[in-house]
């Protein structure tokens, strides 16, 4: 596969995903308020609520991810009748954000990957800028959602990445951990996606068909050798 470069998603994709971080909260949150639900059920209905504002966070609307996170929590818990102060529960989320622990591929990945990579990111710029610095992970460039004011799936943050890179539109492939912003944000954007069908996703909203789907980031690799 000829390719001037791969966009590639942080989150979950090079990083471990949320799931204990975001369900720690959730035991915290539920130990604190006596709120009569499971912290994996509570982690689905505030990550439901969380995904499905972020649709409504663009442009004039934009809302930092932390603000996000603040918002959705806070209706998650009010629609289940129990009234809380948000922050410090974010707060203890975006801990994870500025130094996710790294899928165990990554290191390997990054080490041998024969073509400069683009992290685009649905992410704070200093959260995720804290993030890869933690593992001394080093990329071309670093497109996140709070510099552009879009979220993927909208494919405005692909054109900002595009247009910050050079590389040409048909010789670009976005790879990430989810169906609903990677895959189905490449394809609005008209660039071929790859998902990495990790095991310990939370829940995945999208339904979207990604041209290739690899387990880990070697599937990658292999793939832009052949």
């Amino acid at each position: 596969m000829e390719l001037d470069g791969v966009f590639l998603d942080m989150y979950g994709t090079i990083t471990t995903g949320d799931r204990l971080a975001v369900e720690t909260v959730c035991r915290r949150i539920i130990a604190d308020t006596g709120a009569r639900i499971s912290a994996h059920e509570l982690s689905i209905t505030w990550g439901e609520r969380f995904f499905h504002a972020l649709d409504f966070c663009n442009g004039a609307d934009f809302l930092t991810l932390f603000d996000v996170e603040v918002k959705t929590l806070r209706a998650t818990m009010s629609r289940l009748g129990v009234m809380v102060d948000p922050t410090p529960y974010v707060e203890q989320l975006s801990q994870y954000w500025q130094n996710p622990p790294l899928q165990s591929d990554v290191p390997s990945f990054i080490a041998e990957f024969p073509l400069p990579i683009c992290i685009v990111s649905n992410a704070d710029h200093a959260d995720a800028s804290a993030g890869l610095a933690a593992h001394n992970i080093e990329v071309a460039q670093v497109v996140t959602s709070e510099d552009v004011r879009y979220y993927k799936p909208d494919r405005r943050i692909f054109e900002a990445a595009l247009e910050l890179t050079g590389w040409r539109r048909e010789r670009v492939i976005h790879v990430g951990d989810s169906l609903h912003s990677d895959v189905g944000g490449a394809l609005v954007a008209g660039l071929r996606s790859g998902w990495i069908n990790r095991a310990h996703r939370i829940h995945d909203i999208g339904a979207y068909e990604p041209d290739y789907e690899f387990e880990d980031l070697h599937g990658l690799t292999a793939l832009v050798q052949q």
